[in-house]
């Protein structure tokens, strides 16, 4: 298990937000912590740990007022760690190249190829001509939802969160969409942002692929959490930490989970 830092940017700040309660509609989310430091502030400290393969994430649309502000921060952090770091939010062939060429080591994309409820695999084909899957990390965050026969499954969501695909993550869907990319990003969203606990369910299903690089964000709230994907995940499963680091407000220790990952 290795720890990947993330650095949350929302209206042009870092931040974290609890990911349920994000709304392109006059920007909303429900702050956990907003932070004084800018993006390069966070990428120093991760360079100098030497943690490679931290994301950052966009969290307005890029029809926001905000979003240049955004994309500011995020060129800040680059700048401080050339190719350490990951950008997701509002990437597509357009773009792409842009942020590869300002330090991203790989871009994270949901939308643009979970487009209209399903995989668009013209666009999953674009954004591979562009970039190179070995440059391409596919965001699967996704959220419970009920079927018809009362049971839950977990369906890929897009939109920073906001709607749900007709996409179910399971096995076929990984090993599928693994010839088309590098890694994959995985926000437990229902309990992203609240510390209280992972989602057990999702770990499991995600430990079942053994040829991908997987990072798992949500709901780590203690050490023991830490532990349970830790065993969960077989010991490969990366994780992220956001409200919980003491980075962040939060109580646990980055130098101490620094560590336990590493055990």
């Amino acid at each position: 298990m290795e720890f990947r830092p993330c650095i949350d940017i929302h209206n042009g700040k870092v931040k974290q937000i609890v990911g349920g309660s994000l709304k392109d509609a006059d920007d909303f989310a429900k702050e956990n912590f907003v932070s004084n430091q800018d993006g390069a502030f966070y990428a120093n400290m991760y360079k100098k740990a030497g943690i490679k393969g931290g994301h950052i994430i966009l969290l307005n649309p890029v029809e926001s007022q905000y979003y240049k502000a955004d994309c500011e921060q995020a060129f800040l952090a680059l700048n401080a760690y050339p190719q350490g770091l990951q950008v997701g939010g509002g990437i597509t062939d357009s773009n792409a190249e842009m942020f590869l060429k300002r330090g991203a080591s790989h871009v994270i994309v949901t939308s643009f190829v979970f487009k209209d409820g399903k995989i668009n695999y013209d666009n999953l084909k674009k954004i591979v001509n562009c970039v190179g899957k070995e440059h391409l990390v596919l965001d699967l965050s996704c959220r419970r939802k009920q079927e018809k026969n009362g049971d839950y499954s977990y369906y890929i969501v897009t939109d920073r969160w906001q709607k749900f695909t007709d996409v179910k993550l399971n096995k076929n869907v990984m090993e599928e969409l693994s010839e088309y990319c590098d890694e994959f990003l995985v926000h437990a969203v229902d309990v992203e942002g609240k510390s209280n606990g992972i989602e057990e369910e999702l770990v499991t299903l995600l430990a079942q692929i053994e040829n991908k690089i997987i990072t798992y964000a949500g709901g780590v709230g203690s050490f023991k959490d830490l532990e349970s994907l830790k065993k969960l995940g077989k010991n490969r499963i990366n994780v992220t930490i956001g409200s919980a680091l003491d980075l962040f407000g939060g109580s646990m220790r980055y130098e101490e989970v620094l560590k336990k990952c590493k055990e």
